[in-house]
């Protein structure tokens, strides 16, 4: 069931999509001051970690995902939806929080950010009109997750946003997961590389969950607002992911 949006019925597609880019372009800039902050760039951040903590990245990415999904749907009915500086203020207290002891206290709190930012998530979701109990709308709030982290240095290469619709059953969403979770692992490894250093790590934790919070609010308000356009202005799936491809420069897909 999807809720009844607020945007009129008659809309300029060329502007909405026009707005939904620049908010694609601009979401990954906080993620440089980050960069910044705990002094190294993203591609020797993982490195940092203990071997094993790297080996066990993907797993415990998958684990957090599904405690996220089950915690952040029943939170729901309790908790409401927050406003976009009190969830980034949130996120960050828990990242400084996990940061304080180094790499043990960053792996407990790894499901509790990732919950965090499922329901941010969720809550974009709703903002665009779009029901989160229903299991197309589940299914695109962790296909969030598969843009890129802030601290890739690639705001969001991944435009796949529009996929095939499917039915999900409990096995498909670990499919979708599975699918998910190699790039979500990447972007938590960075995560707990820079929470390592004890004390240091906490100023790192509650820049990096900022960022990051941040960061999958904005991926979401594009995904969910491609959604939306989709519907409201009656266009093609294909049709608008391509269109913004081309304004923001990018070679549309073709067949």
């Amino acid at each position: 069931m999807q809720i009844e949006s607020n945007l009129p019925a008659t809309i300029d597609v060329d502007v909405r999509l026009t707005e939904i880019a620049k908010r694609y372009e601009q979401a990954g800039g906080v993620g440089i001051n980050v960069l910044n902050l705990i002094g190294g760039g993203a591609d020797n951040l993982i490195e940092r970690l203990p071997g094993p903590v790297r080996r066990n990245l993907e797993a415990a990415t998958v684990k957090a995902l599904n405690h996220a999904m089950k915690a952040a749907h029943s939170s729901r009915s309790y908790v409401p939806d927050q406003k976009s500086w009190l969830n980034q203020a949130a996120s960050a207290a828990m990242g400084a929080a996990g940061g304080a002891g180094g790499l043990p206290t960053a792996l407990a709190e790894l499901p509790v950010t990732t919950t965090l930012l499922l329901r941010v998530i969720q809550g974009v979701a709703v903002e665009h009109g779009f029901d989160p109990d229903a299991e197309n709308v589940q299914f695109d709030c962790v296909q969030v997750f598969s843009a890129a982290g802030p601290l890739s240095g690639d705001n969001g290469a991944d435009l796949g946003f529009l996929s095939a619709r499917m039915a999900l059953s409990g096995r498909a969403m670990q499919a979708v997961i599975a699918k998910v979770a190699p790039r979500l692992a990447v972007v938590l490894g960075q995560k707990l590389a820079a929470q390592a250093v004890p004390v240091l790590g906490a100023v790192a934790g509650a820049a990096t969950n900022y960022a990051y919070t941040s960061y999958y609010e904005d991926m979401a308000h594009v995904h969910f607002g491609l959604r939306r356009l989709a519907i409201d202005g009656d266009v093609p799936p294909d049709e608008l992911l391509n269109r913004l491809r081309e304004k923001m420069g990018r070679a549309p897909v073709v067949g």
